[in-house]
């Protein structure tokens, strides 16, 4: 009896470091997840991140912290590495049938993270152009600019090239204008600026261009550049006042915009003689 009890106090005496190390770290694992996760979520919270983001994110990350430091812990007292492998085998079987979930679920994480937009930005991606409606972990939803809803996959978004149209604080405009080849192109360029100079929003630097490109069927083709303040206006309202301002100096300078014009010529066909 007493060599079975001095065993068992012997066993408990070598078991007992191994409790206390790996209960420390147990306990390290806890504090470490607990203080990532708050760390994250205020990182989230100032990149204005969605609640739901910010809650599933810092969930996962807490959790993840929280399994290592188990796994670490259990190692003290024997071997978890047969464990992890079948783990890891099961874990491979539902990455792969669960690839492309986790896929787009990668790129939300990305895309929330970087933040190359947010909702109530304007972009176009792809063959698409609109305003973003909401950024989940899988989809992002595009209010296209003529009212369709567009669902894109997150990981065809970071696929491709994306431009913010609201992040530019000004743009830049181009107009094809033809005039007719009687026209003076000194006095149609100082009608052209003067006319650009009182769209709302007109910058000033950069300097607008007017650029005398081509030799049109009916008309010389010259094409002007200037900037707008997207502050002040936006690209479809200062494109069409630019319209109407150019027509109302053209016509106020008798500059004329020609019709085209297709010139029709006619042969007669010879007399056929009469027959016998």
């Amino acid at each position: 009896m007493t060599q079975t009890f001095d065993h068992l106090w012997s066993q408990f005496l070598t078991f007992l470091p191994n409790l206390v190390f790996a209960l420390l770290i147990f306990l390290a694992g806890l504090y470490l997840a607990k203080l990532v996760s708050h760390l994250l979520e205020a990182a989230l919270k100032r990149r204005e991140a969605s609640v739901e983001i910010t809650a599933l994110l810092s969930m996962t990350t807490r959790w993840t912290i929280i399994i290592l430091g188990t796994i670490t812990a259990l190692q003290r007292f024997f071997d978890v590495t047969a464990f992890l492998a079948g783990l890891g085998i099961i874990g491979f079987s539902i990455g792969f049938a669960l690839q492309d979930i986790l896929k787009n679920f990668a790129a939300g994480v990305i895309l929330l993270l970087q933040q190359p937009f947010k909702v109530g930005d304007s972009i176009e991606v792809s063959n698409y152009s609109g305003t973003v409606q909401a950024i989940n972990i899988r989809t992002t939803e595009l209010r296209a600019f003529d009212g369709r809803l567009v669902i894109i996959p997150n990981a065809d978004l970071l696929a491709n090239t994306i431009v913010n149209l609201t992040r530019a604080d000004k743009r830049r405009i181009d107009l094809r204008v033809g005039v007719d080849y009687s026209s003076d192109l000194q006095k149609v360029h100082e009608a052209l600026l003067r006319a650009l100079q009182t769209v709302p929003g007109f910058l000033l630097d950069p300097a607008p261009m007017i650029v005398s490109e081509t030799f049109g069927d009916s008309a010389i083709e010259l094409r002007a550049y200037f900037w707008i303040d997207l502050s002040a206006t936006n690209l479809f309202n200062a494109r069409d006042e630019a319209m109407k301002r150019i027509k109302a100096e053209f016509e106020r300078q008798e500059i004329h915009v020609p019709y085209p014009i297709t010139t029709v010529i006619l042969h007669p066909y010879p007399s056929t003689p009469a027959s016998p």
